[in-house]
Parts: C-alpha cells; structure tokens; sequence
C-alpha cells in the first residue's frame, strides 16, 4: 500500500487505534480520534498522564491503525512522533493548537472558554505524527 492512499484512506476515517512501545518492548494500543492535514501531518489529542503519552515521551514512534465500517478494510501508518508542551493555560500555544485540531474535526465548539478549561485541567498534548511507511488492505465498495 502506498503512503498516499493510507493518508488519504485515514483522512476518511478519523477513529483509530494508536500503538506505542512500552518499557518492556511489548506494544501499548489505545483509541483515538485523528485528524490528517494536507502535508501527511496527522494531529492527535492525548493527556499526559496515559500510557501512551509517557510511551511516546521515551520512544517517539507510533503506528496508527484504522479500520473500515465492516472491518475488512485497514490502513496502518508508521512514523515519528512529536509531542507538544503540557496545555498549561488556556491562551497558550498548545491550547491554541488543540482548538484548532477541534475546529478542524468537529467545527466549533458550543463553548471555547469551558473547552480551552478542560484542554489545561486534562493535561492535553498534540501529538504530531509524521508517517513514512503504510501497509494494509482496503476494500473499495
């Protein structure tokens, strides 16, 4: 599968399973909501008190998995990792780019000002993941 058509695949289908690497070697997999931009980039909101946060802090590698409705179609991307600062007050650079994620996968928020509240209560990180390898199968109807 080409790297073209996992990304163009996952910009269609925004819920996925992000795997990280933990101490131990062993995979750590958990659900997420993702959000692929025009460069390849796909941002995802996590908090930094999980797993895959404190995985991702020592290896920054991840896979995304992403799966069709009847579930015999997937993609799966690999890549690097980026990881934002902690959201630390709700004017910061990393709230901004969390509302700007929201805006791109929902739209606007009936409440910027409780939402940008909960991006610094929650901890919430960007991940930035920057694929450069997919493999998969997908089943066009």
């Amino acid at each position: 599968m080409e790297l073209s058509e996992a990304l163009e695949f996952a910009t269609t289908h925004t819920q996925s399973v992000i795997v990280t690497i933990k101490k131990n070697g062993r995979p750590q997999l958990s659900n997420v909501v993702h959000h692929v931009y025009d460069s390849g980039l796909i941002r995802i909101s996590i908090t930094a008190t999980r797993a895959k946060y404190h995985n991702l802090v020592r290896d920054p590698w991840a896979a995304l998995h992403v799966t069709q409705e009847d579930f015999f179609g997937y993609a799966v991307l690999e890549g690097t990792v980026e990881l934002s600062e902690v959201a630390a007050a709700e004017d910061d650079a990393v709230v901004e780019e969390l509302v700007q994620y929201y805006r791109d996968l929902r739209g606007e928020h009936e409440n910027w000002e409780r939402y940008r509240a909960a991006m610094v209560r929650e901890r919430r990180v960007m991940v930035r993941f920057t694929p450069d390898h997919a493999y998969g199968m997908i089943r066009r109807s």
